[in-house]
């Protein structure tokens, strides 16, 4: 008697499970057997219909996109490799979210066509109680890699597929989504398992070297030449050692689980000490060592460490937050990638203005004063097509309403008293090809505002005092620290201009609300003082990152340029002493100090009330540059940053 075919072995378990509720013993793979049962249980029938709630808008899918940058920005360049080993077949590599919904995918025109037909696209949700036992929702729900093969599909219309598919994790053992090669059944490789794990591995090794959250890393191989590879074991450790975070090499070749995490230190396991990795590192950096597990077991170890750290290892004072391996940006292939620090709300800004750039859609950047919206608008203007023609930005606030439309439309010769001779073809023609930036849009006059929106309208200027019409084509960014629909809204600004110039806005958050504050300090301090390695001392910094910053970015950044210039040429710590009075009193307003820092300091157990401190910082202060200045006054507030008026009233109140 002929055997039946795996397939129609496989259509005859599934009608059994429909009959009698259960999956027969033989010939079918465990987990496959509970996904059925798992999607049955879920109200689905092979043969049934999908629900249209299964496709996320596409709102909802960008906001999972911006929720999981990291993930994607690590997974795309691994996905794009990937891909090319497996180009033959004809099929896609798919990356989806803990939740089964495909956020971005790789794939052969002629196979995509036929995947849209079973909602292989981005929105597409495959969790199993949406689109029954396939790889990606079964990778997930069985937490473990899996090959799901033609009628092995819930689903009947999914049989001509074959897919492959592995969860990915974070350096904790949280499941971040799911990797998956999908292809036509037909051209299933024995290798496509084995691809994509290995991908798999690579995306969470990545992922693991980059987060910000864990400054000191090992990594670790039994071979030197294993280190930095994708078999490479990483550790991601705590200041005082503790194993808080690792990939699942690293916890293969310790024997350890993610369940173990924050409950051993490394010391335990090692015959060296963190203490002593780090002081190597620190005197040579980037060299391996030959270390040995308590067990006996030999391995090579690099030490890395991050910058934006509050504690130093004792080859450096504790008191000094200080940098030791890198400044760029993960995310630094372009010019909004350079600027990028790590703050989750301004990387989720760059990321959607680099989806405009390439398109005619104006850009409105709105935030707060001092939070870097020309520097947001130029580094946007660089990472675009229009990057090698001008960057025209105007300060709408700032120029004289009566000069304003000359400014921008240009003038014929003689237009107007004090006009140049040759007249000025204005900074609208000056942008042709390029991008104009309107700063400060929202104070723009009225009356101005419907010329300028007949320009972009038209995209044709006519300057002042006559003249021929001349063409322009730009990109057109503008910012605004108003809320321009608010001021629309109470007829303060043209709702047609509003509508003209908002195709798509981002919001920049304000500093006091960025997780980024080391690292951008670090920045800052880096742009102000080039060739040397300037850091603030730990405390300082924790009281600086909970300062309001009213004027933000543009504030600090002052505050780090005369801290700086306060420094003597043998120092490299900015501390207390170093900063300008006025921020001082400010920094001793204790609405200013937030309750962590005060749980901060008490677990220390030593530091009088905060204002008193700062009042007698600013006392000695005040006393050693008068000291260093012999008593010279002029000389005095000029080292201190201050004015004269400013150090004898502190003399006075002091």
């Amino acid at each position: 008697m002929p055997t039946p075919s795996p397939t129609l072995s496989l259509r005859q378990a599934r009608l059994h499970l429909l009959e009698h509720g259960d999956c027969p013993t033989q010939g079918l793979d465990d987990r496959v057997a509970r996904s059925w049962r798992r999607s049955l249980a879920a109200g689905l029938l092979p043969a049934g219909r999908l629900l249209e709630t299964e496709h996320a808008s596409a709102g909802e899918l960008s906001r999972t996109m911006a929720c999981n940058h990291d993930l994607l920005a690590h997974s795309r360049p691994v996905m794009e490799v990937l891909f090319e080993q497996v180009r033959h077949t004809q099929g896609m590599v798919i990356l989806a979210d803990k939740r089964g919904t495909l956020m971005f995918t790789l794939g052969h025109a002629d196979f995509l066509s036929r995947a849209d037909r079973v909602a292989l696209s981005c929105g597409a949700s495959w969790h199993e109680q949406h689109r029954g036992t396939n790889a990606i929702g079964t990778a997930l729900m069985e937490s473990s890699g899996i090959e799901i093969h033609g009628a092995e599909h819930f689903f009947e219309r999914n049989e001509f597929l074959t897919c492959s598919a592995v969860p990915i994790r974070s350096a904790v053992g949280e499941l971040m989504g799911v990797l998956d090669i999908s292809g036509d059944h037909r051209s299933r490789q024995p290798h496509t398992m084995g691809l994509v794990s290995m991908a798999s591995r690579l995306i969470e090794n990545r992922l693991v070297a980059a987060s910000s959250r864990h400054p000191i890393r090992l990594h670790l191989h039994p071979h030197l030449e294993g280190i930095g590879t994708v078999a490479e074991g990483i550790l991601a450790l705590s200041e005082d050692g503790w194993i808080v975070g690792a990939n699942s090499a690293g916890l293969a070749l310790l024997q350890l689980t993610h369940a173990n995490l924050h409950s051993v230190q490394m010391n335990s396991l090692f015959d060296v000490s963190l203490d002593e990795l780090l002081g190597r590192q620190h005197r040579r950096p980037g060299q391996t060592a030959q270390v040995h597990l308590q067990n006996g077991t030999s391995l090579f170890v690099q030490v890395q460490r991050e910058m934006g750290t509050l504690a130093s290892h004792s080859a450096a004072p504790a008191s000094i937050a200080r940098p030791v391996v890198r400044v760029q940006s993960e995310n630094a292939a372009d010019a909004l990638g350079a600027l990028d620090t790590g703050d989750v709300r301004w990387r989720a800004a760059a990321d959607k203005a680099r989806r405009v750039l390439d398109k005619p859609i104006p850009l409105l950047i709105q935030g707060e004063s001092g939070v870097g919206k020309e520097l947001f608008a130029r580094a946007a203007h660089d990472s675009g097509p229009r990057r090698h023609k001008p960057f025209v930005a105007i300060n709408c606030a700032s120029v004289p309403e009566s000069l304003i439309e000359a400014e921008l439309f240009g003038y014929a010769p003689g237009a107007f008293t004090g006009a140049r001779r040759e007249g000025s073809p204005g900074r609208l023609r000056e942008a042709h090809g390029g991008t104009l930036f309107l700063d400060e849009i929202g104070d723009m006059p009225l009356g101005l505002q419907a010329r300028l929106l007949r320009v972009l309208q038209e995209r044709q200027v006519a300057p002042l005092g006559g003249g021929p019409v001349v063409s322009v084509d730009f990109a057109l960014m503008s910012a605004s620290h108003r809320k321009l629909r608010d001021e629309a809204a109470a007829g303060r600004f043209r709702n047609d201009l509003y509508y003209r110039i908002n195709g798509l806005t981002v919001l920049l958050p304000p500093l006091r609300e960025r997780n980024d504050f080391a690292v951008l300090t670090q920045r800052l301090l880096l742009d102000l003082n080039p060739g040397c390695s300037v850091a603030v001392a730990a405390d300082l910094l924790q009281r600086l990152s909970q300062f309001s910053w009213p004027g933000n970015l543009r504030q600090y950044a002052n505050a780090l340029r005369t801290a700086s210039a306060m420094l003597d040429s043998t120092e490299t710590c900015i501390n207390w002493q170093h900063l300008p009075d006025d921020l001082l009193e400010d920094l001793s307003d204790s609405q200013a100090i937030q309750p962590a820092f005060a749980a901060r300091a008490s677990d220390v157990g030593t530091p009088p009330e905060p204002s008193h401190n700062l009042q007698q910082l600013s006392r000695n202060t005040i006393n050693q540059a008068l000291q260093s200045c012999s008593g010279n006054m002029s000389q005095a507030a000029k080292r201190l940053g201050i004015s004269r008026q400013t150090l004898y009233r502190k003399l006075n109140v002091d």
